[in-house]
């Protein structure tokens, strides 16, 4: 029992892992060769495949990667052309779509492709050096020729001039940086545009009248087409901060007051070209203002002029003007915007009849399949006129507009541009804090009425198709307003 005792005792002090198997042989204790080494290099064996597999794979990865590079870059040098200007979110640029149709059909490199989106179609100019002016055209007089409901659906989903995405984009940064944006951060949002993908190309402007203003030649001046509503008294306050006292109209910059003995304003298109130079050299007046009528296309660029407008939402614009007149009691009784809109004929399209100057009764071609050339006809004029006027400016974007305006006029006050004018505000005073823009396109969104906020549903669909060709015509002001602000070669690309 002793003996046992002690053998149990000493197997109770033996580790089971590290006890060795034995047997007893002629009195011999003979050990019996182990197991668990034999596993352990088993499990050795598979842990150095496993690296050995692991590394493999890394470097596979790693050879893959470079030949996908080495291959995107053979690919992108076989491509004629710089890259794609803008990369939207599920809408790409029309170079990028253009390319992408190309490649599909296997006609990479031919001028005359045709870009389709939503039923757009545009052509692109036959060569690089020849702008995108016709590309833009297209598109816009093909829009023009929709009935206005497809028309507007058309622009919403497809944002066809880029503007949108960009005026989106710019209010959220100037809201969360509580400033204005320096121009290098307006390239990084929308950067200048390849040749064939400008609108403002070929250059329509004759640069000698701007510099005949400029240089204060005799008998020259600033005619500024007048959209009401559209900031223009901002505009008036900046010629007059830059320009002599006795050069500048007494009544909102608008001469044919005195001329009229003080009984109309803003109508230069009842007087004729003879006139208007006769009168303005007499005077020494510098500027002149054309409010309440259309600019006259077939004759008023022969006037020795710089040509300048402002262009707004046409919502915007259209619900400032009953919030100011009515409203605010400067002359309108009208309280209810459905009455005050149906009486406002006038203003249906209202940009689009003030640059095509077309015939009387032009509102009756609004709508309507059997007026579609009618309206592409306006279209195309309205176009072609805008792009000879030397300033096109935003409203929304009045903070971004000094370049433009001090390297074309020569103005160096610019102030006005982010001060808020109201004209005839002693009448009614408001006090909603955006006397100074100091936030950009941010401020004025901050000060307007949003349509879709103010107006009901119904009112909203029937106002916004009223004014369908105007919208249009906006988005291509824009786009020009854009392009001449960042790119280098049209004056543009320089600090703000």
């Amino acid at each position: 029992m002793k003996g046992r005792s002690t053998t149990l005792s000493h197997k109770s002090h033996t580790s089971p892992s590290t006890a060795s198997p034995s047997t007893m042989r002629n009195g011999r204790r003979i050990k019996r060769p182990l197991r668990r080494p034999i596993l352990s290099s088993a499990s050795r064996n598979s842990t150095a495949l496993e690296t050995i597999f692991l590394i493999g794979l890394v470097i596979a990865v790693f050879i893959a990667f470079w030949l996908y590079q080495l291959v995107s870059i053979l690919v992108s040098s076989s491509v004629s052309g710089p890259e794609p200007v803008m990369s939207l979110p599920g809408v790409p640029s029309p170079g990028g779509l253009l390319q992408q149709q190309q490649q599909q059909q296997g006609q990479v490199g031919q001028s005359q492709a045709v870009i389709s989106a939503g039923g757009l179609r545009g052509k692109v100019a036959s060569s690089l050096t020849g702008g995108g002016f016709k590309h833009y055209l297209d598109i816009a007089l093909d829009l023009a020729s929709l009935e206005p409901s497809e028309a507007l659906a058309t622009m919403e989903q497809n944002d066809p001039f880029r503007t949108n995405y960009f005026d989106n984009l710019l209010l959220q940064k100037e809201t969360l940086l509580k400033r204005t944006l320096t121009i290098d951060e307006i390239k990084d949002i929308f950067p200048c545009p390849r040749l064939d993908e400008r609108i403002t190309l070929p250059d329509a402007r004759v640069e000698q009248k701007a510099k005949d203003f400029r240089d204060g030649k005799d008998g020259t001046f600033l005619f500024f087409q007048h959209l009401r509503k559209a900031g223009g008294t901002n505009f008036c306050s900046l010629a007059e901060k830059n320009l002599p006292q006795k050069a500048q109209p007494h009544y909102y910059c608008m001469p044919d007051m005195g001329w009229s003995g003080n009984k109309n304003a803003g109508y230069l298109h009842s007087w004729s070209n003879e006139e208007i130079i006769t009168r303005m050299a007499k005077q020494g007046f510098r500027i002149a203002g054309n409010e309440w009528e259309n600019f006259a296309v077939s004759r008023h660029f022969d006037l020795p002029a710089v040509f300048a407008t402002s262009f707004r939402k046409p919502l915007d614009r259209a619900l400032s003007q009953f919030r100011f007149e009515c409203i605010e009691d400067r002359g309108c009784q009208i309280k209810d915007v459905h009455k005050w809109w149906d009486r406002r004929m006038d203003l249906w399209n209202v940009y689009t009849k003030t640059f095509a100057d077309p015939p009387v009764g032009a509102r009756n071609q609004f709508k309507g399949s059997e007026h579609s050339k009618q309206r592409r006809e306006m279209m195309a004029t309205a176009i072609d006129t805008l792009s000879k006027f030397h300033i096109v400016l935003s409203m929304e974007w009045l903070a971004y507009a000094a370049p433009q305006v001090k390297s074309i006029l020569g103005f160096n006050d610019v102030s006005a541009l982010t001060t808020r004018v109201r004209p005839h505000i002693t009448q009614a005073k408001r006090d909603d804090g955006q006397e100074h823009n100091s936030l950009g396109s941010a401020s004025i969104k901050k000060a307007s009425w949003d349509p879709k906020e103010y107006l009901d549903a119904a009112q909203y669909k029937k106002m916004s198709e009223d004014l369908a060709l105007d919208e249009i015509l906006t988005e291509v002001a824009r786009r020009m307003f854009l392009e001449r602000l960042v790119c280098e070669d049209l004056g543009g690309g320089v600090p703000i």
